[in-house]
Protein backbone atom coordinates (compact mmCIF):
# COMPACT_ATOMS: atom_id res chain seq x y z
CA UNK A 1 0.00 0.00 0.00
CA UNK A 2 1.53 3.41 -0.90
CA UNK A 3 1.92 6.24 1.31
CA UNK A 4 1.77 9.04 -1.79
CA UNK A 5 -1.11 11.66 -2.07
CA UNK A 6 -2.43 13.08 -5.01
CA UNK A 7 -2.89 16.60 -5.30
CA UNK A 8 -6.01 18.41 -7.16
CA UNK A 9 -5.83 22.06 -8.23
CA UNK A 10 -8.92 23.59 -8.58
CA UNK A 11 -9.83 27.28 -9.57
CA UNK A 12 -11.50 28.98 -6.90
CA UNK A 13 -14.90 28.93 -8.67
CA UNK A 14 -14.37 25.18 -9.34
CA UNK A 15 -13.83 25.15 -5.34
CA UNK A 16 -16.82 27.41 -4.32
CA UNK A 17 -19.14 25.10 -6.47
CA UNK A 18 -17.66 22.12 -5.01
CA UNK A 19 -17.78 23.21 -1.58
CA UNK A 20 -20.99 23.83 -2.22
CA UNK A 21 -22.11 20.66 -3.42
CA UNK A 22 -20.29 18.17 -1.38
CA UNK A 23 -21.73 20.39 1.72
CA UNK A 24 -25.18 19.46 0.43
CA UNK A 25 -24.44 15.71 -0.08
CA UNK A 26 -23.18 15.62 3.44
CA UNK A 27 -26.20 16.97 4.40
CA UNK A 28 -27.98 13.82 2.81
CA UNK A 29 -28.10 10.17 4.05
CA UNK A 30 -24.69 9.06 2.19
CA UNK A 31 -25.71 5.69 1.95
CA UNK A 32 -28.02 6.40 -0.32
CA UNK A 33 -26.18 8.40 -2.59
CA UNK A 34 -22.31 6.61 -2.25
CA UNK A 35 -23.04 2.69 -2.10
CA UNK A 36 -19.34 2.22 -0.84
CA UNK A 37 -18.52 3.78 2.57
CA UNK A 38 -14.83 3.79 2.14
CA UNK A 39 -15.81 6.93 -0.48
CA UNK A 40 -17.07 8.44 2.51
CA UNK A 41 -13.62 9.21 3.95
CA UNK A 42 -12.68 10.91 1.13
CA UNK A 43 -15.56 12.88 0.48
CA UNK A 44 -15.19 14.31 4.24
CA UNK A 45 -11.92 15.04 3.74
CA UNK A 46 -12.08 16.79 0.60
CA UNK A 47 -15.02 18.59 2.07
CA UNK A 48 -12.81 19.19 4.85
CA UNK A 49 -10.18 21.15 3.20
CA UNK A 50 -12.14 23.13 1.09
CA UNK A 51 -13.82 24.51 4.13
CA UNK A 52 -10.41 25.51 5.59
CA UNK A 53 -9.25 26.78 2.09
CA UNK A 54 -12.13 29.09 1.61
CA UNK A 55 -12.75 32.37 3.76
CA UNK A 56 -15.35 32.78 0.70
CA UNK A 57 -18.34 30.50 2.80
CA UNK A 58 -18.28 32.80 5.52
CA UNK A 59 -18.73 36.11 3.46
CA UNK A 60 -21.95 37.39 4.05
CA UNK A 61 -22.77 38.19 0.60
CA UNK A 62 -21.89 34.46 -0.18
CA UNK A 63 -24.93 32.93 -2.24
CA UNK A 64 -24.12 36.25 -4.59
CA UNK A 65 -20.35 35.06 -4.79
CA UNK A 66 -21.61 30.78 -5.67
CA UNK A 67 -24.19 32.07 -7.99
CA UNK A 68 -21.43 34.02 -9.80
CA UNK A 69 -19.22 31.47 -9.75
CA UNK A 70 -21.46 28.79 -11.20
CA UNK A 71 -22.27 31.48 -13.63
CA UNK A 72 -18.70 31.53 -14.98
CA UNK A 73 -18.40 27.76 -14.74
CA UNK A 74 -21.79 27.00 -17.07
CA UNK A 75 -20.95 26.26 -20.56
CA UNK A 76 -21.96 28.49 -23.13
CA UNK A 77 -24.80 27.60 -25.04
Amino acid sequence: MSNSQVTIKLTSDEALVLSHWLERLQMTDLSRVVNDPAVWAPIHRIAGTLDKALPELFAPDYDQRLEAARQRLRPED
